[in-house]
């Protein structure tokens, strides 16, 4: 039978999403559902092969006609093996041999990646980095990452995670305790994940603000806090704008690479974020080279799609 279908799948912190493309990348249908952040990844793993199943089932085909799966997650993978040392977002996915368990239960080919290095794929082939040789693509969503392009390919380093920007230290044994075991790493500083803690521990000082009486305190009530006036969320963008200039401008200083592509929710701040880390970027290049930063134009789908484009 005709191996006409590949599937996409963007496993994160807080969804997981399916795309089913054909042979040609082309997006057929979309799915998805909340995240189990408790699931080991034999349970994790069982709950995307029955999603598959059912994706397959509303278009009355069957995994005879399936190319191969590719997957993308905010983890520490051996891309060769597809084995999975770590996962901070979802701490009970360790220590397993993820691509090898899909393969037998599911009986296709399997490709496993990190998401951001999906995520740049995507943008190099088909989003804001279309013909561009050289550039690092930059997550700021729930999470902190980067994917490096260089000389066209996608670059992973010895094990296969390189560009785990978000587990870079910023403030070595001080600060929140992030997922990768250690404190004070980018990603405590940034990412939507740990806003929530940041938020209540300036609230704690005393200090008023609408979000004292939010139900949520993600991205999104920061956002509407600022565009209030709100000063205790005027303050926690600002220090989101400072630890993230200062991760691009390490990248930069190491890479030497003129082109950063930010993707993810916290791009939906738009200028009111993105202008304050272009100023401190600035402020702490001397040199004055043109760098460019770019909004990544694939929005919600990178993932899947970057999923996909593993395969192709």
């Amino acid at each position: 039978m005709e191996k006409k279908y590949i599937f996409g799948i963007d496993a994160g912190g807080t969804k997981v999403a399916y795309g089913l493309f054909d042979r040609e990348g082309e997006l057929l249908d979309k799915y998805q559902h909340p995240t189990d952040i408790e699931a080991d990844g034999q349970a994790f793993c069982e709950q995307i092969i029955e999603t598959i199943h059912k994706i397959l089932k509303e278009h009355r085909a069957d995994l005879s006609e399936v190319y191969g799966v590719g997957i993308c997650m905010p983890s520490y993978i051996r891309f060769e093996s597809g084995y999975i040392h770590m996962t901070s977002a979802m701490v009970n996915i360790k220590d397993f041999a993820m691509r090898s368990y899909l393969e037998d239960r599911l009986g296709v080919k399997v490709i496993l990646d990190n998401d951001s290095n999906a995520a740049a794929l995507a943008e190099s082939r088909r989003g804001a980095g279309r013909g561009l040789k050289n550039m690092v693509y930059m997550a700021v969503s729930t999470g902190i990452g980067s994917g490096i392009i260089i000389n066209g390919d996608l670059f992973r380093g010895s094990y296969g995670w390189a560009g785990e920007s978000g587990h870079m230290l910023d403030t070595p044994d001080d600060g929140l305790l992030c997922g990768c075991g250690n404190y004070g790493c980018f990603m405590s500083q940034i990412s939507g994940r740990n806003l929530p803690k940041r938020l209540g521990i300036r609230l704690l000082k005393g200090k008023e603000s609408v979000l004292a009486d939010a139900e949520e305190r993600g991205g999104e009530a920061l956002l509407e806090a600022v565009q209030k006036g709100d000063e205790l969320a005027k303050e926690e963008l600002a220090h989101m704008a400072h630890h993230l200039a200062v991760c691009v401008y390490n990248i930069y200083q190491l890479l030497n690479i003129n082109v950063f592509v930010f993707g993810g929710g916290l791009t939906n701040f738009g200028e009111s974020l993105f202008g304050p880390v272009r100023e401190e970027f600035d402020r702490y290049d001397h040199i004055k080279m043109p760098v460019e930063f770019r909004y990544a134009e694939l929005k919600k789908d990178f993932g899947i799609i970057g999923a996909v484009e593993l395969l192709r």
